[in-house]
């Protein structure tokens, strides 16, 4: 016996970040989740499955296309016509979502109870509990029945588990309590990165199916998984994502230019080009690193955010998001900041503040009224709201440095 666990389609969503790009081709990305759900279609045909488990956020929130729930239902005709059946349990994404009638052989788990379906002509116990509202945050495991004897019993639950970082913390419940529940299997939703929590019953966040944004890296898919006797054989990811998104880190340490660093990240982007073979990639490039280069880069950011947009094109489908360049001055600032001149006494002063709790206050609630005033695309998403903690003050003081100095020393680093 097989069948297809997966989670987290979120169809229609869109893929962020990409909006502002020149060339992207939106409608290629805007469809990407569709093609990835008809991708685990084919797979679960191809495969054989005798079904398919949707652990929670099929959809994206409530849709107004009805298109969006018809792609849906079509795609779900095609696996009953070949006779498979799916079983599906809403997350804190579709709690909400409007459900068009299903094709028979898909069967939608009730949101008030957990609900076991028998499978008698595979020996298999499903049992699973939807979301009746987007924030549940009570441990809906401990509703689930005990398991059925003589049976295969699955777990279909979308949860947070013990928690995961940027995973809001619904229904949460702890592994120990799910081994103890007695299952064979638990397919589980919520989590976007693929991680099995333990083996022996088998506990699988398959991850989500598509990547949806740079946050959302590497292959993407579903697990399958093989029974033979009662026991799971194995569990295979399957990737199904049609377009990959890629974190390149780039350090420009060995630069001496910024010719040099856009060679190095021609590099690291052919690098994610050949793993995602053949898929569209997405990356989001960040260069690092002390280097010579530091201050040419520094001048012109633009500049070099374009060169490195027209190098992309020149290999493929290959679409930047973001371009974040932090690299830092090759100057001894401890020898600068004893420096009998006003560079010394600036990098003095920048010092001291980073080490007085009381001074950063100051300037973040200082820093603070001036952003209230400017738009808010002057400030970096993850800075803009938390401006006036000191933490983040003191890492904007401390990389004063490395912005200041290509100014002071236009030429190069100073002597």
């Amino acid at each position: 016996m097989k069948f297809f666990h997966a989670a987290d389609i979120h169809l229609d969503s869109p893929l962020r970040g990409l909006d502002r790009y020149e060339g992207a081709p939106a409608d290629k990305l805007r469809g990407a989740t569709r093609r990835a759900l008809e991708a685990l279609v084919e797979a679960c045909i191809a495969e054989a499955v005798d079904f398919l488990l949707i652990a929670g956020d099929l959809y994206d929130g409530d849709w107004t296309d009805y298109n969006t729930g018809l792609f849906f239902v079509r795609q779900m005709a095609r696996l009953r016509d070949a006779g498979i059946r799916v079983f599906i349990v809403r997350g804190n994404h579709d709690a909400k979502s409007k459900i068009l009638r299903l094709p028979e052989g898909v069967r939608e788990l009730s949101t008030a109870r957990a609900e076991t379906v028998l499978l008698d002509d595979v020996g298999v116990a499903v049992h699973g509990r939807g979301y009746a509202r987007a924030e549940t945050t009570e441990d809906l495991a401990q509703t689930y029945p005990g398991p059925r004897a003589g049976y295969f019993n699955i777990g279909l639950l979308h949860t947070a588990a013990e928690g995961r970082d940027g995973h809001a913390p619904y229904a949460p419940c702890r592994v120990e309590s799910l081994v103890q529940k007695g299952y064979d299997y638990w397919a589980l939703g919520h989590v976007h990165a693929r991680e099995v929590l333990h083996e022996k019953p088998w506990i699988v966040f398959p991850g989500n199916l598509q990547g949806r944004h740079a946050r959302e890296t590497g292959p993407k898919g579903a697990s399958l998984v093989t029974v033979e006797d009662g026991r799971v054989k194995s569990v295979e990811h399957r990737v199904l994502d049609v377009a990959r998104w890629a974190a390149c880190q780039v350090d420009a340490s060995p630069a001496r230019s910024p010719d040099d660093v856009l060679e190095l990240c021609r590099a690291a982007l052919s690098r994610e080009v050949d793993a995602a073979m053949g898929r569209g990639l997405c990356a989001r490039v960040a260069v690092t690193g002390p280097s010579r280069a530091h201050a040419a880069l520094s001048r012109d950011p633009d500049k070099f955010r374009t060169e490195l947009c027209t190098l992309a094109n020149d290999l493929g489908e290959v679409w930047v998001e973001k371009v974040q360049v932090r690299t830092r001055t090759l100057a001894d600032l401890d020898a600068l900041a004893e420096r009998d001149d006003p560079v010394g006494a600036l990098l003095g002063k920048l010092r001291w503040i980073t080490e007085d709790d009381v001074e950063l206050g100051k300037l973040g609630r200082e820093l603070d009224d001036i952003a209230a005033k400017l738009p808010p695309e002057y400030f970096q998403a993850e800075v803009g709201p938390r401006i006036k903690e000191i933490d983040v003050v003191r890492r904007l003081v401390s990389d004063l440095p490395d912005y200041l100095l290509p100014e002071l020393f236009p030429e190069g680093e100073a002597p």
